[in-house]
């Protein structure tokens, strides 16, 4: 039974990735390990709000999943996802082993400074905490993104840019939202010492600024996802 459940879904996936295009299956992964890389610096913090670096990349697997969800339905977005957190986390796996390796950072001949390798290695190789719950929060905000768009894509009675953009707005201002929050949650507020006022006005501000940048980009989002229909 599980064996059969397991043959039929790896059919899927396989049938799945034929239909995206590569290169977009290709930035869809590289944000994701991008997004992960530099949530290990923060960018701003006060006693209200407090940003990391990883927004900068956080809002491009959103837009690709939205126009998955709109060619291919949400299920394959949500499993494309899976396969992007799953290839994150061997690659950390693999950072992790180089950071192991004796040797010198090329920062290091620059600066002198011996420290500047544990630095590096300590960057670069990551936190697994930071890299779990990073792969926890997409993979609940992912399938969030998911259910919402098809579910706001069944109450429009329309087709096109709009219905488009309606979907992809809501969904997207609700998983980034989640999606920061539950990582806040179990990585910044334990590993940073964020409060919960931090936690919440930073999810609701990134969440906008990604919503923003998805807004710039939707019009190329949309015209992928009309190409990955027809073809």
């Amino acid at each position: 039974m599980i064996m059969n459940f397991l043959k039929k879904e790896l059919r899927d996936y396989q049938t799945l990735l034929r239909k995206v295009p590569p290169v977009s299956l290709s930035v869809f992964v590289l944000s994701v390990v991008s997004m992960n890389l530099l949530a290990n610096k923060e960018i701003f913090r006060n006693e209200w709000i407090a940003l990391d670096c990883g927004f900068a990349f956080s809002w491009i697997p959103f837009i690709i999943m939205d126009g998955m969800c709109k060619a291919f339905g949400g299920k394959a977005a949500a499993k494309v996802s899976i396969l992007a957190i799953a290839i994150n986390l061997a690659f950390f796996c693999l950072f992790k082993l180089v950071t192991l390796t004796p040797g010198n950072w090329g920062e290091y001949y620059s600066t002198g400074i011996y420290e500047v390798n544990d630095a590096l290695n300590a960057t670069i190789g990551g936190s697994a905490w930071i890299v779990l719950g990073s792969a926890f929060a997409m993979l609940v905000s992912s399938s969030v993104n998911a259910v919402v768009n098809i579910s706001v894509a069944k109450l429009l009675k329309m087709d096109g840019y709009c219905e488009f953009a309606i979907r992809s707005f809501t969904s997207t201002a609700v998983a980034q939202f989640i999606d920061n929050f539950t990582f806040a949650l179990v990585v910044s507020i334990p590993l940073f010492g964020w409060n919960m006022r931090q936690t919440f006005f930073c999810s609701l501000t990134a969440a906008l600024v990604e919503l923003l940048l998805e807004v710039l980009f939707s019009g190329f989002g949309y015209k992928l996802s009309k190409k990955w229909g027809k073809e």
